[in-house]
């Protein structure tokens, strides 16, 4: 529902389309909750690396696994995002539903690449050999023990998302009523949750 611009909000120079749909109230365990069905939904983003010399680097990932707030990849070893990494741990994925328009941003640190780390084997799908090709060598076969095969582990410390409260259709509408009124569009929810939500996150298991 379109609300009306107020004085308050432009004296208080506060951006009235993140104010009006800022949540604080809601119970954490769901914020989660909520933070999953999107993520899980969509089982890929895109993630970003610090490249020397260039700055934020993105590419497209599918997600092999997601452990409460946290990502596994699988990857190439040769690829350049390592090279990036072993500069800069810091990384960012990011997540959007284009059915509705809601998003994921996860700031965090890769803390782990291995080409020999036990999850592998279990984290591996079907399909992911494509990315790799069978060189016919019986080593370089694009199947969990191939050397090339690295996992990343990413760990979030911070993470925001916007649930959208509307369908596709929905979301246009308002934001064209709010457009031709004057006043602001407010079709979802902004959350945030930080290193110590996150933290606490994983030591129960959510």
């Amino acid at each position: 529902m379109v609300k009306p611009l107020t004085q308050d909000e432009v004296d208080s120079k506060i951006d009235p389309s993140v104010s009006k749909q800022w949540d604080e109230d809601t119970p954490k365990d769901e914020q989660f909750k909520d933070l999953y069905k999107i993520v899980d939904g969509l089982k890929g983003g895109l993630l970003t690396t610090i490249r020397p010399g260039i700055g934020p680097t993105s590419r497209a990932m599918a997600v092999a696994k997601r452990v409460g707030p946290d990502f596994l990849f699988l990857a190439n070893k040769h690829s350049e995002k390592f090279d990036d990494l072993k500069n800069d741990k810091t990384a960012q994925l990011t997540f959007q539903n284009s059915s509705d328009m809601s998003w994921v941003s996860i700031s965090g640190e890769v803390t782990k690449t291995s080409h020999d780390d036990p999850r592998i084997p279990q984290i591996y799908s079907k399909g992911v050999n494509a990315w790799f090709g069978d060189l016919g060598d019986g080593v370089h076969t694009g199947m969990p023990d191939d050397p090339r095969m690295t996992l990343i582990e990413l760990k979030a410390n911070y993470i925001t998302y916007w649930k959208s409260t509307s369908t596709f259709p929905g979301f246009i509408k308002e934001v064209a009523q709010a457009s031709m009124t004057g006043q602001v569009a407010d079709t979802g929810i902004n959350r945030r949750l930080s290193s110590k939500d996150i933290e606490a996150a994983r030591y129960s298991g959510q």
